[in-house]
């Protein structure tokens, strides 16, 4: 269940990352300019150049919209660990009944009295139970570090 920071964040994050938004920025940056370097007449300048209040203005724009974003970030990852968690238990799971399945297939094969061939030595070892904690160490010591 998502916070209200984190829809209202969401919100934010998809009108500003629009064409609309930059359409819209792009339209209120020439009209701020225009309007005070005295290129629109019978429009008195209210932020002369270097434009102080528009640097402001957009700066305290960039920091929130950066904080905004962060908080849609931070969710999508949480969401993202939460999908790859479950994506394990379920393999994990897939992988116990196949080793059934393939337990009952060595039973039936020795009930009917068939031949062991080449293969058989590869089923004993899909059959034997894996060990996920030896796996995991595995994985932890051959994947890279993170930075």
């Amino acid at each position: 269940m998502r916070s209200t920071a984190e829809r209202l964040s969401d919100a934010i994050t998809r009108a500003t990352g629009s064409f609309s938004s930059i359409s819209l920025h792009v339209g209120a940056l020439v009209s701020w300019v225009l309007i005070n370097i005295g290129g629109i007449p019978g429009v008195e300048p209210f932020d002369p150049f270097p434009f102080g209040v528009l640097t402001l203005i957009v700066s305290t724009e960039g920091v929130l919209l950066a904080i905004v974003i962060l908080i849609s970030q931070n969710r999508m990852v949480r969401q993202s660990e939460r999908r790859a968690h479950l994506d394990l238990q379920v393999n994990l799971l897939a992988e116990q009944e196949a080793t059934l399945v393939l337990h009952q297939l060595q039973r039936i094969a020795r009930r009917l009295g068939l031949e062991p061939d080449e293969r058989d030595a590869e089923a004993r070892a899909l059959i034997e139970q894996t060990d996920v904690d030896r796996m995991v160490r595995h994985l932890e010591r051959s994947l890279p570090k993170d930075v």
